[in-house]
C-alpha cells in the first residue's frame, strides 16, 4: 500500500513538472506573405502591374500598396512566457514601379538588414498643448453659459 502511494506521488510530481516545463516553452506565430523565389524570378524589369498581379498577386492586408511600390512582408514572432514578443525573422519584398506603372526594381530586405521601411508619413497633431486633465476641465467651466444651461 505504501509503495502504491509513493508511485502515485512520483507520477503526480512528474506530470506537474512536465506541465510546468511545457507552459514555459516558446510559441511561434507567422504573419504576412512573401511570394516564393520561383515566382519572383518570373517578374522582369519592365513588366506592368497587371503582369505582376498575374504572377505573384497584389499585396493584401499583410502588404502595402503605394503608387511607387508594392510591399510584401512576412515575419515570425516568438512569444516566451512573460517576455515581450520578439520578431525573430522578417522578410520584405519591395517591387518598385515607374510613373508609367512598369517594374523598375525588386528588392529584398531581411531582419538582419536593419532596414526600416517607412510606409506612411501621416502624423496626427494633438490639439491639446501641455494641458493636463484637470486644467482642461477647469478651463471648460469658463465656457459654460449659465443662461443657456438654466433655460434662460
Amino acid at each position: 500500500m505504501m509503495n502504491r502511494t509513493l508511485d502515485l506521488a512520483k507520477r503526480v510530481v512528474l506530470v506537474v513538472g512536465v506541465a510546468a516545463l511545457a507552459a514555459c516553452s516558446a510559441t511561434f506565430t507567422n504573419h504576412g506573405y512573401v511570394p516564393p523565389p520561383e515566382e519572383l524570378a518570373q517578374i522582369n524589369i519592365g513588366d506592368t502591374r497587371d503582369e505582376v498581379i498575374e504572377i505573384v498577386g497584389q499585396p493584401g492586408a499583410a502588404g502595402i500598396v503605394r503608387e511607387e511600390a508594392w510591399f510584401y512582408t512576412q515575419y515570425r514572432v516568438r512569444n516566451y512566457t512573460y517576455n515581450a514578443p520578439e520578431v525573430i525573422e522578417r522578410d520584405s519584398i519591395a517591387i518598385s514601379f515607374s510613373d508609367a506603372g512598369r517594374v523598375t526594381n525588386i528588392e529584398r530586405f531581411g531582419l538582419e538588414d536593419g532596414q526600416i521601411i517607412q510606409l506612411s508619413r501621416r502624423v496626427t497633431e494633438s490639439s491639446v498643448a501641455d494641458a493636463g486633465f484637470f486644467r482642461q476641465i477647469l478651463q471648460n467651466f469658463g465656457r459654460i453659459d449659465l443662461g443657456n444651461v438654466l433655460g434662460g
